[in-house]
C-alpha cells in the first residue's frame, strides 16, 4: 500500500506507469519501455531532459550558495539578476517581479498584491477577480477559485465568493456558439456579457480580469480573433487591470517569446509565470506587476514594518541560477525561433486529423495542440465524462507516445519546444494508431451516435 497521495490522479488509478530517465524529448519507464514526450512532462519540460548545461549549473550553484532566504533585506546577486533579465524580457515596461515555486503560488500572490496595492491608494473596495469558465490557474485555496474546472473545485467547499471571484464565458467558438453565430457575434456575445457583469457588480469593485492567452488544462483553447482587444477595450473603459497568466504560454509555446505576443495582447499589468521558466529543472515562480503599483505599497509595508508576503524559497538561489541559464539557453540558441518553425509543422500535422470520424475540432498555436474528440461529428456531441479520451490517452502510451486527455475528451499536445520535425512525425504516427484503436473501442461499445 502506498504512503503517497497523488496529485490530479483517480485514487482508483494509481502507479499505472513508474518513469525512470529521460534523455531530449523522451522517457523510459522501470520496465525499460520508451516513450516520447508529447506533453513535455506537464506543459514544462521545454528544453527536454538531461540538459547538461542546467545539470552543471545547479551543481555549481549548490556547492556556492545552497540556499539563502530573502526576508528582512537579505538578498543574493542571483535573484537581483534573474529579476531584470525577466523584466527585459516580458512584454511590460518596467516590472517588479516577486519569486515563488509554482503557478499556483503565483497567482496567489497576484491575489494579495492585488488587495495590498488598492488598500495602499485608498481603494480597497476593488477587490474582485474576473476569470473565465474553463480556465486553470491553479489549486491553491485561492488559485483553485480562480480556476473553472469543475474538478479542481467539486468537494474542496472553495471560498469563491468570499473571496470576491466572479467567472464569465470562456472564449471557446467551438462549444460556446449559438445556432448560426459567426464567430464576430460570438465574440461580440459574450464580451458584451462581461461588461454587463462589470456594470452589474460595479466597476469599482472589480480589480482585475485574469485569463490565460492560450488555455491548457481546459483543452487548448485559442480564442478568435479579436477577442482579446475587444476584452481590453472594455477593461480599459472601467479602469480593469488585465492579469496574463502565461505559466503554460510563456517562453516560446505559442510560435512567439510569450502568448501575448501570439495573441496581440497590449502590455498587460500583470503576468505570471513558472514551469518553462526553469525548463521545469527546479520549481520556481515569478509573479509580475507594474512599477507604480510596487512604488505605492512601499510607505504602506513601512508603516506595517513589512509586507507580510513571501516563501521561505522566494528567489531560491539554485532555482534563480536554473532559470538564468534556461534563459540564456533560449536567447543564444534561438529556441523560440526554431520552435515557432516546428510548430507551424506541428499544427500542419494536427489538421490532417480534421477529417478522422472522432476528431470533431483540431485547435492549438505554435507548440500546443488538441483533438477534441466527438461522439457525433455533424452535431459536434461530446462523449459523456472523460472515459473516451482517457482510452486513446492510454492507446498513445501503449504505443510509445504520452499525451493528456484533457476538458472530458480532448488530446493535448505540448512537446519539448527542442522537437524536431521527424519526432513530430514519429509522434503524429502513434496518434493515427490510438486513434484507430479508440474508433474501433467505440464501435465496440456503441459509444458514436
Amino acid at each position: 500500500m502506498t504512503h503517497l497521495i497523488y496529485p490530479t490522479t483517480n485514487f482508483k488509478a494509481i502507479e499505472q506507469i513508474s518513469i525512470e530517465r529521460g534523455e531530449g524529448c523522451y522517457v523510459w519507464d522501470n520496465q525499460g519501455n520508451k516513450y516520447l514526450e508529447g506533453l513535455a512532462g506537464l506543459w514544462c519540460t521545454a528544453l527536454g531532459y538531461g540538459n547538461q548545461e542546467l545539470i552543471n549549473t545547479t551543481a555549481e550553484q549548490m556547492s556556492k550558495l545552497n540556499f539563502s532566504h530573502m526576508f528582512g533585506g537579505k538578498t543574493h546577486q542571483v535573484a537581483i539578476d534573474l529579476a531584470d533579465t525577466l523584466a527585459e524580457m516580458i512584454p511590460m515596461q518596467d516590472a517588479v517581479l516577486s519569486f515563488g515555486n509554482s503557478g499556483s503560488d503565483a497567482n496567489d500572490t497576484h491575489i494579495k498584491l492585488l488587495r495590498y496595492y488598492h488598500e495602499a491608494i485608498g481603494k480597497p473596495e476593488r477587490r474582485k477577480i474576473i476569470a473565465r469558465e474553463r480556465s486553470y490557474h491553479g489549486v491553491t485555496v485561492a488559485a483553485a477559485s480562480l480556476t473553472g474546472l469543475p474538478v479542481t473545485q467539486n468537494h474542496f467547499d472553495l471560498p469563491i465568493d468570499a473571496l470576491g471571484i466572479l467567472h464569465t464565458d470562456h472564449p471557446h467558438y467551438y462549444r460556446g456558439k449559438h445556432a448560426g453565430e459567426t464567430e464576430s457575434e460570438f465574440v461580440d456575445r459574450i464580451v458584451g456579457n462581461l461588461e454587463a457583469m462589470i456594470l452589474r457588480e460595479g466597476p469599482e469593485t472589480i480589480a482585475a480580469f485574469i485569463a490565460e492567452p492560450i488555455t491548457g488544462a481546459s483543452g487548448v483553447i485559442v480564442p478568435p480573433p479579436g477577442y482579446y482587444q475587444k476584452v481590453q477595450a472594455v477593461l480599459n473603459k472601467y479602469d480593469i487591470m488585465f492579469w496574463a497568466d502565461e505559466v503554460i504560454t510563456g517562453f516560446g509555446r505559442t510560435g512567439n517569446d510569450f502568448g501575448c505576443t501570439s495573441m496581440a495582447i497590449e502590455t498587460p499589468d500583470m503576468m505570471t509565470f513558472a514551469k518553462q521558466l526553469s525548463s521545469a529543472y527546479i520549481p520556481i515562480s515569478a509573479s509580475a506587476i507594474r512599477r507604480d503599483m510596487y512604488d505605492a505599497m512601499i510607505e504602506q509595508s513601512a508603516k506595517a514594518g513589512a509586507f507580510g508576503h513571501g516563501y521561505t524559497y522566494s528567489g531560491h538561489p539554485v532555482a534563480c541560477a536554473v532559470a538564468l541559464k534556461t534563459l540564456e539557453i533560449y536567447q543564444r540558441d534561438e529556441i523560440f525561433a526554431k520552435a515557432a518553425v516546428t510548430g507551424e509543422y506541428l499544427q500542419q500535422r494536427l489538421a490532417e486529423f480534421a477529417d478522422h470520424p472522432l476528431v470533431g475540432e483540431v485547435r492549438g498555436k505554435g507548440l500546443i495542440g488538441a483533438l477534441e474528440l466527438v461522439a457525433n461529428k455533424e452535431t459536434a456531441e461530446p462523449f459523456e465524462g472523460g472515459m473516451v479520451g482517457g482510452y486513446a490517452q492510454k492507446m498513445a502510451q501503449d504505443n510509445g507516445l504520452l499525451i493528456r486527455a484533457v476538458a472530458g475528451s480532448s488530446l493535448g499536445f505540448c512537446p519539448p519546444l527542442i522537437i524536431s520535425n521527424e519526432q513530430i512525425d514519429e509522434m503524429m504516427d502513434k496518434v493515427a494508431l490510438a486513434l484507430q484503436a479508440t474508433l474501433d473501442y467505440c464501435h465496440k461499445e456503441q459509444l458514436l451516435s
